[in-house]
């Protein structure tokens, strides 16, 4: 390990052994399942996972994230919130992240205070700060703990650190809530949700691991990596693709020629609102 990646872990661990205790929301993505894994590392039993399912939550990530709370040991509780209730959240406007993120880390937060952990802890690194997330405003008023961004941890040097500690989810794409498929403005529903992970799924299962399924209505719009456009684009795996996706409920199937962008639907956003 590089001597400066070395202290920030080591920074980390201090850090948080300074909560005493600590309930990580975790989703079993890449951040949250390093934060979870140094979390037990510097507290040993005084740690809780916390995971909100809500219907934006993809099965895919629900099922790594059992696999690693399975090799770690780690208490886990499960809570189920309906986003579609939450106010603010299926008109979909640009601070709907706001408004989801403020709505499960207060459900988050009200576990700890029942299991006597002294914090709530996430995911987010130092990259989370060079990109639109209104999310960010939520947890900060709820005073929850991103210890990754205090030690000064990037993107790159969380998934350096997961192979490290030979964590199966360093390499592991990132994966938004599922909502952030639906452009602004249009409102989500359930049955969106569904349409989107049933073709994600199954672009995740032809092994096209750095996806999305943009759901413009009836249109899914798809993104892949530019390296693997040519590779979707092959009438065989085509029309397989386009056969999957009206079962699941769309009407016309695109590809996007400018390939994979997180985050593609900030584009539509004003300036300003960035």
């Amino acid at each position: 390990m590089q001597i400066e990646l070395r202290r920030k872990y080591t920074h980390l661990l201090e850090l948080l052994r300074g909560y005493g205790s600590v309930a990580v929301a975790f989703s079993g993505g890449v951040d949250s399942s390093l934060l979870l894994y140094a979390a037990h590392e510097a507290l040993g039993d005084n740690v809780l996972a916390v995971t909100v399912r809500t219907p934006s939550y993809p099965g895919h990530e629900a099922r790594d994230a059992a696999q690693l709370l399975r090799e770690l040991q780690i208490p886990h509780f499960e809570i189920g919130v309906d986003q579609l209730a939450i106010p603010g959240f299926a008109e979909n406007g640009p601070e709907r992240c706001y408004y989801c993120k403020l709505a499960l880390f207060e459900t988050v937060a009200e576990m700890a205070r029942m299991y006597h952990c002294s914090c709530v802890a996430d995911g987010s690194n130092l990259d989370d700060e060079g990109d639109y997330r209104p999310g960010m405003k939520a947890t900060a008023e709820l005073g929850v703990k991103s210890p990754f961004r205090e030690v000064g941890l990037t993107k790159a040097e969380v998934r350096q650190l997961s192979r490290e500690f030979e964590l199966f989810t360093w390499n592991k794409p990132s994966y938004a809530c599922l909502a952030s498929r639906i452009p602004y403005g249009e409102v989500i529903t359930a049955e969106k949700l569904q349409m989107i992970e049933k073709a994600e799924q199954l672009l995740l299962d032809l092994g096209f691991a750095e996806m999305r399924v943009r759901c413009h209505d009836k249109l899914a719009r798809i993104e892949v990596s530019e390296s693997a456009v040519e590779k979707i684009a092959q009438p065989q795996l085509r029309r397989k693709i386009v056969a999957a996706f009206k079962q699941a409920g769309f009407l016309y199937v695109s590809l996007d020629l400018e390939g994979f962008r997180s985050g593609s639907m900030n584009d539509a956003l004003p300036e300003q609102e960035l």
